[in-house]
């Protein structure tokens, strides 16, 4: 079997080399990853229009990547999408999607720039988990929404595999400070029999 970047992507490892494996993938990571079937995108796009009754509301696009989520959320018919992500070389990939208004290389680890209230939802579709960003970009992200916003993301069977990714979303159900209105376990990557849950939480 030959060794491509989705042989190696689920291994941990830090944010910069993370940056750099993503940074090197970027060219053909849409070919490599669409010929899996890589479907949470539209699972969570579709989700995301069932719950939010405007659709041109900003929204912001975490870990964007080379765009195919933004791809995703425009064909839903949302049409304000700010995106950020880790890989300027990724980045490029989605500017050339030409749906974004805005598109911003962050550091890891960092707080969101914007202030709570900016964007109506919060996407980060497939960033969560084992060779991506870690779970304490839950609470960023929850931070980054105000009253009544939405982030919707998903968890792939490897990270449904840590435990401390489900108790981080329970600490905030639980808690009070978001309730969940949306789950679905579902197809993830078609080709590797590989399955993703999409949810999506409220910011209370």
């Amino acid at each position: 079997m030959s060794d491509t970047f989705l042989d190696r992507v689920y291994a941990a490892r830090t944010a910069a080399e993370t940056r750099a494996l993503y940074d090197a993938w970027s060219a053909s990571y849409d070919a490599e990853i669409s010929a899996q079937g890589y479907v949470t995108p539209g699972r969570c796009a579709e989700a995301l229009r069932a719950h939010m009754s405007d659709p041109t509301q900003p929204i912001l696009d975490f870990g964007c990547g080379t765009g195919l989520s933004g791809l995703a959320l425009a064909l839903a018919g949302f049409t304000t999408l700010d995106g950020v992500d880790l890989s300027a070389e990724m980045l490029e990939g989605a500017r050339a999607k030409g749906v974004y208004r805005d598109l911003t290389r962050i550091e890891a680890d960092q707080p969101l720039r914007h202030a709570p209230g900016t964007y109506a939802a919060i996407a980060a579709i497939g960033v969560i988990g084992a060779g991506a960003a870690p779970i304490s970009v839950f609470d960023t992200l929850m931070e980054g929404l105000a009253a009544g916003g939405l982030l919707v993301f998903s968890f792939n069977d490897h990270a449904l595999q840590d435990p401390a990714n489900v108790a981080k979303l329970a600490e905030w159900t639980d808690s009070g400070r978001a309730r969940e209105r949306f789950r679905d376990y579902g197809p993830h990557l078609t080709g590797m029999n590989l399955n993703s849950c999409v949810y999506i939480v409220e910011k209370t």
